[in-house]
């Protein structure tokens, strides 16, 4: 890949995305005469079918936990106490992710996310980005953080192609953003966005609402969309293991949003996108918009095409189920393309229609969500 400076980021984002096109449009009978570096000139027999479920779920987007760490402590992803890390041989190294991700391409996976724990907490994050960038049929590496270090290391991202940012902030008050996240760092993060947007980075917002802490601030986020472009997302609290979760503490989507609609009674629905698990809506005027992520009270499990794969390397084929399956162990035991497809697809074959619903999942034992990634 081409090393632009930064001014050239986006053009460089933009020239992977086409270079990307360009190799899926050389394995199309129908242009043989088109030739580009590291082609797709054959499928092999394993990955021509569809990664689809039992329930016609096909599924083209992985998740990716980069590692276990943070630099924050929030509530809802980690335990007061901590989580029990993995030793650092137990996770997935770069190369055995790599692998990983050119098998789950090879059978359709075109979008990646990147995240944690806190993902820019690898050194070598900007070299994830490029060689992910880099394989057959991925269109698209974004990234969930929590935004505390994008003022100093964003530009390296940006020239590695990194596409969007999902940003996680749940108060615009330091004091409150000091409580939940049990650290400090709110300036360093509306910084972080700031920078973000400058540099032409789609950005959205992830807001987790909690009755009697932050939903009094509601209106303050969408003031926040009224002259920046980013999609503030609010989502209802979830239940994982030591978040203490209580469903008298859930602020209910349909909540929000009326409390939205006494203020801007203009708002107006935007047309969904496809797998989309955020309802979005503009407030006519506003450079942004605002979404609504309703896990708990109005599932979206019919249209989920999501895979996760946890920074130890078991595969997740849904965000509150319990059942893992150890890609690591399956390639430390010398596995090859093919095994590791078919334990995929096993998986796969065995994710529900839907998750067990908020009462349910709160009794379920789950990983707590600093060791599944946001």
């Amino acid at each position: 890949m081409l090393q632009l400076p930064l001014a050239g980021a986006m053009l460089q984002r933009r020239l992977s995305r086409l270079l990307n096109l360009g190799r899926r449009l050389c394995s199309d009978a129908s242009v043989p005469e088109l030739q580009l570096h590291n082609a797709v000139t054959s499928v092999p027999e394993w990955a021509r079918v569809p990664l689809e479920d039992l329930h016609g779920r096909r599924h083209d987007y992985v998740r990716i936990s980069l590692t276990e760490r943070c630099n924050l402590r929030c509530q809802y992803c980690m335990p007061a106490e901590g989580a029990p890390l993995s030793a650092r041989d137990k996770l997935l190294t770069r190369d055995e992710l790599t692998r990983t991700v050119r098998v789950l391409a090879a059978m359709g996976v075109r979008k990646l996310r990147l995240t944690g724990g806190e993902p820019t907490l690898r050194s070598d994050l900007h070299l994830i980005i490029e060689e992910l960038n880099s394989i057959e049929g991925i269109t698209s590496v974004s990234m969930t953080t929590n935004g505390l270090v994008l003022t100093r290391r964003l530009p390296t991202y940006a020239r590695a192609g990194l596409a969007a940012l999902n940003i996680s902030l749940d108060s615009l008050q330091s004091e409150r953003y000091e409580k939940m996240a049990r650290r400090p760092g709110l300036k360093k993060v509306l910084a972080g966005i700031d920078l973000a947007l400058q540099l032409g980075f789609p950005v959205k917002i992830n807001v987790v609402l909690m009755k009697g802490f932050n939903d009094d601030e509601i209106m303050d986020f969408v003031e926040y969309t009224k002259d920046r472009p980013v999609e503030v997302r609010f989502i209802e609290f979830m239940p994982f293991s030591g978040n203490s979760w209580d469903d008298s503490k859930l602020v209910p989507y349909r909540t929000a949003l009326r409390t939205i609609l006494e203020s801007h009674p203009e708002l107006q629905g935007c047309t969904p996108r496809p797998n989309d698990t955020a309802r979005v809506w503009q407030v006519p005027g506003h450079a942004g918009r605002v979404g609504f992520i309703s896990s708990m009270t109005q599932h979206f499990c019919s249209t989920c095409n999501r895979l996760r794969i946890t920074a130890d390397g078991n595969l997740k084929v849904c965000l509150f189920g319990n059942a893992e399956v150890s890609l690591r162990d399956a390639i430390r035991s010398g596995a090859d393309d093919e095994q590791l497809s078919t334990l995929v697809r096993a998986a796969l074959r065995n994710k529900k229609p839907q998750h067990a619903g908020m009462q349910n999942l709160a009794h379920m034992e789950n990983r707590p969500m600093v060791l599944i990634g946001g």
